[in-house]
């Protein structure tokens, strides 16, 4: 079996209500989609991680013009081998960044095919699986003014609550008093049962991130996560020796020796790889190794389209405890509840929660059926 094309797709769709994060506000849901096709007829599909104040036309025009030419002829069941060529060809300007989250597409895609030649769902060629149900949290809390939205937020959780979820992560970052009005809010109105995390996406200097977490340890949230930027180690230590939250962090790092850095520096409690970010399937294997070694905890962070929600599930299922005991921590699935076109047209059956649990994909490969005309109709099919 061998590859004989790579056809990569840009999908954008524009929001009709714009909602921000502490980053800045998303116009657009957009993602760069790739389909490896081989002499067997058989294809696999993979995403790279795009938000609104991304261009997915950077991911779409370095898969066409360095990796698409690098693979044809090759067997797409080598995925380490595939895995390491594209790095090493690329690893003098890209080993962070735009080039490690193109990779991820086509490994994902990999996979995809590797599972559908052997009929096995990718979970069961990572190692099988530690759980086939899997405890979702509801991630959303997005703003639509900026600051001021407690009230808001509040009456979001409380239908996140109606809909059977017992975790939710709560978005920060909008300024101490305004989270804490947030965060304060949200409690009351939830109650003591329901579990809180909170994600600043790195808004905070580590002082202001140790004053917000300082006042918020009463509460018992599961984490906070990333509190500071990636780029500074010595601020994640500086938050995690001064608070008791558990801290997590890593969705914004690449491959293992990103998280190498943040493992050997004790700077995090809690990995979150993004399988369509940090090098696909193969780097997060290598990812979930170093930090079985140290202790760390690992629950991936996702917020794709269906594709990159299917992927997380079967990484998910085949990722270790840390820390084993009888009733030991189990990771959990992140569920967008977010306005997102491609978690939902873009396959026939997308993911769906049952009172906050999802199942996780049986089928061969990624085990989704991609809506063909969708992705047609919708998305811009990229050549170079």
């Amino acid at each position: 079996m061998k590859i004989i094309d790579i056809k990569t797709y840009i999908l954008s769709n524009q929001l009709q209500q714009p909602f921000a994060y502490s980053q800045g506000w998303v116009t657009h849901r957009s993602t760069t989609v790739v389909e490896v096709v081989t002499d067997l007829g058989l294809s696999g599909w993979g995403e790279t991680f795009s938000v609104g104040l991304q261009t997915p036309e950077i991911a779409a025009s370095i898969i066409e013009s360095t990796f698409k030419p690098l693979l044809m002829g090759e067997d797409p069941t080598n995925t380490e081998v595939l895995w390491h060529k594209m790095y090493h060809h690329t690893r003098d300007y890209g080993r962070k960044g735009v080039v490690i989250g193109a990779i991820s597409a086509i490994d994902i895609a990999l996979w995809d095919i590797h599972g559908k030649v052997t009929n096995q769902p990718i979970y069961k060629l990572l190692g099988g699986a530690f759980r086939e149900k899997i405890q979702a949290y509801a991630t959303g809390f997005f703003r639509t003014k900026g600051q001021g939205e407690a009230k808001e937020m509040a009456n979001e959780a409380m239908k996140h609550a109606s809909d059977g979820f017992d975790l939710m992560k709560v978005k920060i970052g909008f300024g101490i008093q305004d989270d804490l009005d947030v965060i304060n809010g949200v409690r009351n109105a939830i109650g003591d049962k329901i579990t809180l995390m909170i994600d600043a996406n790195h808004a905070y200097s580590a002082v202001d991130a140790v004053r917000l977490g300082l006042s918020l340890e009463k509460m018992d949230l599961r984490w906070f996560e990333e509190p500071v930027v990636p780029e500074s180690i010595r601020a994640y230590q500086e938050v995690k020796r001064k608070l008791s939250i558990p801290i997590a962090g890593g969705e914004a790092e690449y491959t293992v020796f990103g998280f190498k850095n943040l493992l050997e520096n004790n700077a995090i409690d809690i990995a979150q790889p993004d399988v369509c970010l940090v090098g696909g399937f193969t780097a997060c294997k290598h990812i979930m190794a170093l930090a079985y070694a140290y202790g760390v905890e690992v629950n991936p962070h996702v917020w794709g389209t269906a594709i990159g929600q299917y992927a997380s599930l079967h990484l998910l299922a085949a990722t270790p405890v840390s820390n084993h005991s009888l009733f030991a921590q189990q990771p959990v699935f992140e569920y967008d509840t977010s306005m997102h076109p491609f978690r939902t047209e873009l396959v026939e059956q997308p993911i769906e929660h049952k009172n906050g649990w999802v199942d996780v994909p049986q089928g061969s490969g990624l085990g989704i059926k991609i809506n063909r005309s969708f992705v047609e109709n919708k998305g811009k099919l990229v050549t170079i």
